[in-house]
């Protein structure tokens, strides 16, 4: 009897864990985070060897790990250094090069859903959008890669969660760390810079401080963190030139890269850059996401126009412009040659938007929609399993 008794005490106890645990916001996004690492870990070590750009960036951290100067002077050092601490750790291999590429990639998960939040988009929309984030082919394909831009967007998605929640000298920093992952991390300022005229306005003394602590923190730590790579102090204003007249110098006219593409090509037509073969690793965006980009933003400035629900919609389309919008102008001044994957940091904004309009269809199952209220979970439910679909055809995992 007092084993009995023990047991059904025991599953009592188990049930109640169960069921608070099942109350807990987070635990879908638990659930998304335990998936993103399985997915990542499942195919980590394939390929064995370098693909796409981390002939570059792998390359070179061999041979600063060697003692020699960086190779690669054309980018900032902080997304290096963590290539290099990869390879330190893990050794010169598969896991070492896109290790902390991964563990970046999620990390991006989980503030994309804290910033939804703190956008005030319900648990359920918030849940959608990360859901449609998580399953994304392009930002998938660029969180298990050894490449810059996944530490870049981890720090402009701090810089974003640091900022909704008013913590705006802690988002200068991040801003900061973001432009020293990679240069255009620094239009993680013009977002929230651009959201604060529209709808803030508020202490005005910390935005200015928020500049100032930016820009510090960006000589000082582009100073420090350089140090490793060229194993002496570089000036940082020299040092900044230097990239991005390198950078600008690598346009249309003087590149014969098969993939390069101008950037309003990329919401026109659905483009597929291939980065390796077996298995396939294509710089390409989820093809359902790509059909909305242009419907889901056009609905965005309609909402913003009629002020509905104007923290998300500014938002959103204050995240769409300074990392989208802008590549076109700055593309026809400088010519610079452009990829498809540069659309990488913008994914997260059509998401949202998506996200919203999901939610929006979920719920016209209530009463006064007529016969809509019929076909909307159907809607929404086939639009995720496409989906899922599409991310298992594109991705890297079952091919």
């Amino acid at each position: 009897m007092e084993l009995h008794y023990e047991h059904v005490v025991d599953m009592e106890v188990v049930t109640q864990w169960l069921r608070k645990a099942g109350r807990w916001e987070y635990i879908g996004l638990f659930i998304l985070v335990l998936v993103t690492l399985g997915m990542h870990f499942s195919v980590i070590a394939r390929p064995d060897v370098l693909m796409f750009d981390e002939q570059h960036y792998v390359v070179d951290a061999r041979s600063i790990l060697q003692g020699n100067e960086t190779v690669r002077p054309e980018h900032p050092p902080l997304a290096k250094l963590m290539i290099i601490a990869g390879m330190f750790l893990f050794g010169d291999n598969p896991f070492g090069w896109r290790f902390f590429s991964v563990l970046f990639g999620t990390f991006i998960i989980v503030l994309f859903y804290l910033i939804c939040r703190r956008l005030l988009m319900s648990k359920r929309e918030s849940f959608l959008a990360t859901f449609l984030l998580t399953f994304e082919n392009l930002s998938f394909v660029q969180a298990g890669i050894a490449m810059l831009d996944v530490y870049c967007l981890a720090f402009m998605m701090l810089c974003f969660w640091l900022y909704l929640r008013g913590n705006y000298l802690s988002s200068g920093l991040a801003v900061a760390l973001a432009a020293l992952a990679k240069l255009t991390g620094v239009f993680a300022l013009a977002i929230i810079g651009l959201h604060w005229l529209l709808t803030r306005r508020d202490r005005p003394y910390r935005v200015v401080g928020t500049l100032w602590l930016c820009a510090g923190s960006f000589v000082l730590l582009f100073w420090l963190f350089n140090y490793p790579l060229f194993h002496r102090f570089i000036n940082p204003v020299d040092g900044t030139q230097n990239m991005v007249g390198q950078l600008g110098s690598v346009t249309f006219a003087t590149s014969t890269h098969p993939s390069k593409s101008y950037p309003w090509e990329w919401v026109l037509l659905p483009l597929i850059m291939p980065y390796w073969y077996t298995p396939h690793y294509l710089g390409a965006i989820s093809f359902d996401i790509w059909a909305l980009i242009i419907p889901s933003m056009a609905c965005m400035a309609w909402m913003a126009w009629k002020n509905r629900r104007r923290t998300i919609s500014v938002f959103t389309l204050s995240w769409f412009i300074s990392t989208y919008l802008i590549l076109i102008p700055l593309g026809l001044v400088s010519n610079r040659v452009m990829y498809v994957y540069y659309f990488y940091p913008t994914i997260g904004a059509i998401c949202i938007a998506i996200g919203l309009g999901l939610s929006y269809v979920w719920d016209m199952r209530q009463p006064g929609y007529g016969r809509v209220k019929r076909l909307a979970p159907w809607i929404t439910g086939c639009y995720l399993l496409c989906h899922i679909v599409i991310f298992a055809v594109l991705s890297p995992l079952f091919s």
